[in-house]
């Protein structure tokens, strides 16, 4: 059986600087150059502009540089993270503005796909939206709040998470564009979420988002859309928290894809 790669960030030196290969740069310009042609048609027009902001290139930016633009337009900064870490810290970095990012980045052999956020999901697939009011003020509010709830709380706060910040679509000029950053970051779903016939895009509904089962590994069954991102921030005045918890009193929908057979927690 072949062993499965274990991602870690890398060291910062003493100026907080990580330090790359050539491969890894490499990789990197590959996954931009790549995503960038795809985005165009497909991506929020919102998205497309904080990419310009953000001005990538060939090389693996670092967080510095990222947090200087953000900062300049929305007060935000990247916080590097080891790998994965618990919702208490994720929701505790969010309330101060500072998105968590590991910087390691996938190895050329997992190019198309990784379960773990690596450094391209998190800085092209996240940070350009970032540099939106409305979408990055969002963000902020539900870090705050989330942090009032207990552990199982913030656990079934992340679906509505998903729905929107990692998998949400907007609608402009009556077609589905993509906002979310699991999107954004990926070459299959880019294109799936909003051309395929398969999947279902329904209206946002928190309560329905938030009784919802999703998997990590797989195209997503269905998506979430909104009409502007005003509409995330107007989530913040429906108490998110008490929703979360109102929604574990009620049965989930029924799961729109195959439980994963293999050992390990794979969906929520």
């Amino acid at each position: 059986m072949k062993k499965r790669h274990v991602y870690q960030s890398i060291a910062l030196d003493e100026f907080g600087i990580a330090h790359y290969t050539k491969e890894e740069n490499q990789t990197w310009s590959y996954l931009l150059h790549r995503q960038k042609g795809l985005i165009q048609e497909r991506a929020s027009r919102e998205f497309i502009k904080g990419v310009e902001l953000l001005n990538f290139s060939d090389r693996i930016p670092q967080d510095g540089e990222i947090t200087e633009i953000l900062n300049q337009h929305t007060g935000w900064g990247v916080a590097p993270v080891a790998a994965l870490i618990q919702p208490d810290e994720f929701f505790t970095l969010l309330s101060k503005k500072k998105f968590p990012a590991a910087n390691f980045i996938r190895i050329p052999e997992e190019i198309d796909y990784i379960e773990e956020p690596d450094v391209f999901h998190e800085l092209f697939g996240h940070c350009p939206l970032l540099t939106n009011a409305p979408y990055a003020e969002f963000m902020h509010q539900y870090g705050k709040l989330a942090l009032l709830a207990d552990k199982k709380t913030q656990m079934r706060m992340f679906r509505l998470f998903w729905f929107t910040i990692e998998f949400g679509l907007i609608k402009e000029d009556n077609q589905y564009k993509a906002y979310g950053g699991g999107i954004l970051s990926s070459k299959s779903e880019i294109i799936y979420s909003v051309e395929s016939s398969i999947p279902e895009r329904l209206p946002l509904d928190p309560l329905t988002a938030l009784r919802t089962p999703f998997r990590i590994d797989i195209l997503q069954p269905v998506y979430f859309f909104i009409e502007s991102f005003e509409d995330l921030f107007k989530l913040i005045d429906i108490k998110p928290v008490e929703l979360a918890q109102l929604s574990m009193s009620l049965a989930d929908f029924p799961a729109k894809f195959e439980r994963k057979k293999k050992k390990g927690k794979n969906y929520e």
